[in-house]
């Protein structure tokens, strides 16, 4: 079953790189008193996601901060070492918090999953972006597929 407005995003590890190597983080301590804009790509480095989606974030960060987003976060079902490197590629610094969810445990549980056997990467996660105030997701923005257009940064920005 697919997440939905007023939902509480369900209990899961993703993986973050740290100065001391990777390293867990909760979806609790993520989201724990805080508004965080969290949002998920099919794949790290791939040409949506590297053209649009990531850089619109980064992009745009200081702008949600200013709406009282404390957090943006980018989830992918990519490892640590691919979310780190694409961070870096792209220039997020600690703008936005690049989440692996390495085995998808997270992208699951939101019912977001999808899969992209023939394009030769497994499952991987639907492309969204949300917004989730305490652990609460007060809004949704789920991609039809191949599109680009209710998950963008922009588009977040007019919905705080």
């Amino acid at each position: 079953m697919t997440i939905k407005v007023g939902d509480r995003l369900p209990s899961a590890t993703f993986t973050q790189m740290t100065a001391d190597g990777p390293a867990p983080i909760t979806v609790e301590n993520l989201t724990s008193g805080r508004k965080v804009a969290l949002f998920a790509v099919p794949g790290a480095f791939t040409p949506t996601c590297s053209a649009k989606h990531l850089p619109g974030f980064r992009d745009q960060a200081e702008a949600l901060k200013s709406k009282g987003v404390d957090a943006i976060a980018c989830v992918s079902v990519n490892d640590v070492f691919v979310m780190t490197a694409w961070g870096r590629d792209q220039g997020v610094g600690d703008s936005v918090l690049m989440l692996a969810d390495g085995n998808g445990d997270f992208t699951r549980a939101v019912g977001l999953e999808m899969d992209a056997s023939k394009f030769g990467m497994g499952g991987r996660s639907q492309r969204y972006s949300m917004i989730v105030d305490d652990g609460v997701v007060t809004q949704i923005n789920i991609e039809g597929p191949g599109e680009f257009k209710v998950s963008s940064a922009d588009y977040m920005l007019g919905q705080l």
